[in-house]
């Protein structure tokens, strides 16, 4: 299989650096045919604007995404938008890697799905109409695709359970795994996280790189979430809200995942 992994941290010495070469190495020793974006070594640039097509006019008003659409439509995008998407088009699986800075991800891969989530490329696509509003969230371009994020933080896991007060970890990542992966399409599998960074010695490592050994191992045969597939029959369209009857008197992130709504 091949796999694309987007690393963002600036430091090639740190966990990071280090979870990033034992997972390139683990997928290559299976067999698995792995491209690496190192957003930092390759100096990504992060802020979408006009640029980023080789036709811009800086003397035009810049909409990002009807810039987008016609450069990606005409084939006149920045190189290195069109090189990562190709990667992506390559990908059978997707990682993203990432320590949680802020309660997100680092401004550099962010910038990297503002650029290369072209118009026409990961949203924008498919019919809109009464029936159908897009192929999206469980459709669209990366359908068949499988993505996965590999996490670290500094904070407890308690500091991230149902009742921590940093908020559930599933909530924080939600707009990343629904909103970043599942709504172009990919199958978003269970996350693989890391906590209390700061206190880990060999023996915690030897732990974690074990763990996520097994993690890559099945990154085939693991169960993705079961997110609800937009134009699935759970939700009217356009309105886009889940139908009265379905998870009825539920609210919150949790209804938009099967199973999970009670």
């Amino acid at each position: 299989m091949n796999v694309l992994i987007v690393y963002a941290h600036p430091e090639p010495r740190s966990l990071n650096g280090a979870l990033k070469d034992f997972t390139v190495q683990r997928l290559r020793t299976a067999g698995h045919a792995v491209q690496l974006s190192d957003l930092y070594a390759m100096g990504w640039k992060a802020p979408i604007d006009a640029r980023d097509s080789l036709d811009h006019d800086l003397e035009s008003r810049f909409d990002p995404s009807q810039d987008s659409r016609r450069a990606f439509a005409s084939g006149r995008q920045s190189p290195d938008i069109a090189a990562e998407q190709d990667k992506l088009r390559w990908a059978d699986a997707l990682i993203l890697q990432f320590p949680l800075w802020w309660f997100s991800m680092p401004a550099i891969l962010k910038g990297w799905v503002d650029r290369v989530y072209a118009y026409g490329f990961a949203y924008g696509v498919g019919e809109h109409s009464d029936a159908r509003w897009g192929d999206r969230y469980g459709e669209g371009t990366m359908v068949g695709k499988r993505a996965m994020l590999i996490v670290t933080t500094g904070g407890w896991a308690s500091h991230y359970s149902p009742r921590g007060i940093n908020g559930p970890m599933d909530d924080l990542l939600f707009p990343i795994q629904h909103g970043i992966l599942h709504y172009p399409g990919f199958d978003v599998l269970p996350p693989f996280v890391v906590y209390r960074t700061s206190r880990i010695d060999e023996a915690r490592f030897a732990d974690i790189r074990e763990q996520l050994g097994e993690r890559l191992d099945s990154l085939w045969r693991t169960e993705p979430i079961a997110y609800r597939k937009q134009n699935g029959g759970d939700y009217e369209i356009p309105a886009l809200t889940l139908r009265p009857e379905v998870a009825p008197g539920a609210e919150g992130l949790c209804i938009h995942v099967i199973g999970s709504d009670g």
